[in-house]
Formats: structure tokens, C-alpha cells, sequence
């Protein structure tokens, strides 16, 4: 059913956790399924004035694809401008994966939502 990346990312997920003293925290949930996701940036100014994330972290309560997901999430957008890590689309996560099963494409678009529900924190400071 899920692919060996997409297991390697459940069984060892990448910058699991908390930040503490975050600069933004962003909280999404799937009532269907049950799925909980919280995302933690740590952002900061890079020589051009820019918002980059330096440090990017995730709590999620879900399933394998939702925890691949969230991993998976924290890699592509950590060292990223703020604005570069919101070019990443809903499915780009499951793509970058190498895919998942039709059934939990939802989780990729609710790590997208995640990451985009605490950059809307983070702006809302």
C-alpha cells in the first residue's frame, strides 16, 4: 500500500516535535478522520530582509500517510523563504513521497494547511 519512502518517513520522521518560544504555531484537523497536525516555526531575516524558516517542527496525530506527510512537509519547507515554502501545493507533499494511495491524498493537503495555518500566525503577530 505505501511505498518504502513514504514508510521510511512514518518510522523515521524527520524534525518531529516541538519549538519552544515558536514564532508561530499552526494547528489543523481532518474531523473525518481524525487526523491532528501542528506545525512550529522558528523564522528569521536572511541579508536581503527576507523571512526564511530556520527551524521547522510537527506533532501529528494520524495515521502513517499523516505522519509521512508531516515529515516530509518539514523537509521541503525548512531553510525556505516564507514566501518560497507557500509555492508548495497541497499534492506536492504526496508527489515528493513518491506518491500515496488516492484514500490518503488528504493527509498531504492538510500538511499543506498546516504550514500555511502557522505562516498565517506567524503574519497575524
Amino acid at each position: 500500500m505505501y511505498n518504502e519512502k513514504v514508510l521510511d518517513h512514518f518510522k523515521h520522521p524527520r524534525n518531529q516535535g516541538q519549538i519552544k518560544n515558536a514564532d508561530a504555531v499552526g494547528q489543523v484537523g481532518n474531523p473525518v478522520c481524525g487526523d491532528i497536525m501542528k506545525v512550529y516555526l522558528k523564522i528569521s531575516k536572511n541579508k536581503e530582509g527576507e523571512e526564511v524558516i530556520k527551524n521547522i517542527k510537527f506533532e501529528t496525530l494520524g495515521c502513517g500517510a499523516a505522519i509521512a506527510t508531516s515529515s516530509m512537509l518539514t523537509e521541503m519547507a525548512k531553510g525556505k523563504t516564507v514566501k518560497e515554502a507557500l509555492k508548495i501545493k497541497k499534492l506536492d507533499i504526496a508527489e515528493e513521497l513518491g506518491g500515496l494511495p488516492e484514500a490518503k491524498l488528504h493527509c498531504s493537503i492538510l500538511a499543506h494547511d498546516a504550514l500555511a495555518e502557522a505562516v498565517k500566525n506567524y503574519h497575524q503577530k
